[in-house]
C-alpha cells in the first residue's frame, strides 16, 4: 500500500474540488433546500451541472456510464464531493443510491439493470433501501425481520412496515428486504407506484442532506413478480453484506469531506477574529483544538484508505469497515464539535455552514449500525482469533 496518487486521479480530485467550489457551494442557501433534503427541482439542477462537467455517478462501472472508480479512488473523490452537503447529491453518489447501484451491478439481472439500474446511474430516478423496521422488527439485528413475503403462483405477496427509509419520498424503485416462510430473507425490486406500496408519512430528523428525507413505509399485499427478485431467493442477508461493507465506508468518505469543510471554516475564523488583542487561533485553547482536529482528520483518512485498499484486494473487509466506521464517525464528530466551539455564536446559527454540518453528522454514529453494535462485532472477531488453539 502506498499513498501516491496517479496523475489522472490527482486531476480528477482537482476537478471535483473546483466543481464543488464553483457550482455546488453557491447553491447551499437555495430556497429549494428543505428540512427533508434538497427538493427534486434542486436535485435536478445539481445532477445536470455534474453531467455537464462529466462527473455524474463516477463510482458506477464504465459499462454503465460511470468512471469505474476503485475503492481507493472513491475515497479521494467522495471526500471532495462531501465538502458540501449538496456535493454527493450532485455527483449522484449519495446514500442510498450509491450503495444500491453497487449492489445492483453485482447481482441484478440484465433486464433489471435495463429497467432500473441504467436510469439510476443516469440520475433520472432515485431509489431507496427498505430494511429497517420499527420495534419489534429489524434494526441493528437483521434477524428480527418481520416483513413477510409469501409465494403466490408466479408472484410474491409482501406485507409489513418499514421506517427510517432514506430517500423514500420521490424514489421510483425500492429494494425491499423480506422474510420468507422458511425464515430466510430475500431482496425484491419494486416500483414505488405499485398498489400496496404505501408511504405513510415523513419523519423529521436532525439531518437534511439526503434527497427524499426519511419515511415510514407500509406494504399491504404488495404483489411483486418473481422476475423482480434481486439475486437469489433466500440470500438477502448475504447480499446485505455485499452492500453494507462498501456503503458503510463511503459514508465515512463523504462525512470526512464535511468535517474538513467545518475545520477550514474554523481555521479561517480563528485567523481573522481578534480577541484579547490577538487572533483567536493564537490562544492556546483554540490552537490546540485546531491541532486536535487535524490529527483526527488525518487518522480518519488513513483508516478509510486502508479499508478501501483491503476492499480493492478483493477481501470482504467487514472487520476493517467496522473499525473505519467507528473511528471515522467519532473522530469526525469531535472535529465538527470543536469547530462549533471555535466559531462561538456563528457555530450554532445559520450564519455558518458548520451548524448544518453539525446537525447532519450527529446521525453518523447511528447510521449503518450504531457504533456499539460494531464494537460488539469487532470484539467477537477479536476473541475468536485469539482463542486458545487458534493460530495467530
Amino acid at each position: 500500500m502506498h499513498f501516491a496518487l496517479s496523475a489522472e486521479l490527482t486531476a480528477l480530485q482537482a476537478k471535483v474540488r473546483q466543481f464543488v467550489a464553483d457550482v455546488v457551494i453557491p447553491l447551499e442557501r437555495d430556497r429549494r433546500q428543505t428540512p427533508h433534503g434538497p427538493s427534486p427541482e434542486l436535485r435536478q439542477v445539481l445532477i445536470e451541472r455534474a453531467r455537464e462537467h462529466g462527473l455524474l455517478t463516477p463510482h458506477a462501472s464504465r459499462e454503465m456510464g460511470g468512471l469505474g472508480l476503485s475503492h481507493i479512488e472513491k475515497a479521494i473523490i467522495f471526500e471532495e464531493a462531501g465538502y458540501s452537503p449538496l456535493g454527493p447529491v450532485a455527483l449522484n453518489i449519495h446514500a442510498p443510491d450509491e450503495g444500491n447501484i453497487h449492489l445492483m451491478e453485482q447481482v441484478a439481472t440484465p433486464a433489471q439493470k435495463d429497467r432500473w439500474l441504467k436510469p439510476l446511474v443516469q440520475g433520472r430516478i432515485r431509489s431507496c433501501f427498505a430494511m429497517t423496521e420499527p420495534s419489534p422488527g429489524a434494526g441493528s439485528d437483521p434477524s428480527m425481520l418481520t416483513t413477510q413475503a409469501v409465494r403466490d403462483g408466479d408472484d410474491y405477496i409482501i406485507n409489513g412496515q418499514k421506517w427510517f427509509i432514506t430517500g423514500a419520498e420521490g424514489a421510483q424503485v425500492a429494494i425491499i428486504m423480506a422474510r420468507m416462510e422458511d425464515g430466510s430473507a430475500t431482496m425484491f425490486l419494486s416500483d414505488t407506484d405499485r398498489p400496496g406500496f404505501i408511504l405513510e408519512r415523513m419523519m423529521d430528523s436532525l439531518d437534511s442532506c439526503f434527497a427524499g428525507g426519511h419515511a415510514v413505509l407500509r406494504f399491504d399485499n404488495l404483489r411483486i413478480p418473481a422476475s423482480d427478485v434481486l439475486g437469489e431467493v433466500g440470500k438477502g442477508f448475504r447480499y446485505a453484506q455485499v452492500r453494507l461493507a462498501p456503503a458503510r465506508l463511503t459514508h465515512c468518505m463523504r462525512w470526512l469531506g464535511q468535517a474538513r469543510r467545518a475545520h477550514d471554516e474554523a481555521c479561517r475564523y480563528a485567523n481573522h477574529r481578534v480577541s484579547f488583542g490577538k487572533p483567536l487561533g493564537e490562544h492556546q485553547g483554540v490552537g490546540f483544538m485546531l491541532a486536535d482536529n487535524d490529527m483526527d482528520l488525518h487518522t480518519t483518512r488513513l483508516s478509510i484508505r486502508h479499508c478501501a485498499w483491503v476492499l480493492d484486494q478483493g477481501e470482504r473487509g467487514n472487520f476493517e469497515s467496522s473499525m473505519a466506521k467507528v473511528l471515522s464517525s467519532e473522530a469526525i464528530w469531535r472535529v465538527i464539535d470543536r469547530c462549533v466551539q471555535v466559531l462561538g455564536g456563528q457555530g450554532v446559527t445559520g450564519e455558518s455552514i458548520v451548524e448544518r454540518i453539525f446537525r447532519d453528522a450527529r446521525s453518523f454514529r447511528i447510521y449503518d449500525g450504531p457504533n456499539e453494535v460494531h464494537r460488539m462485532s469487532l470484539a467477537k472477531k477479536i476473541l475468536a482469533r485469539t482463542a486458545p488453539g487458534v493460530a495467530g
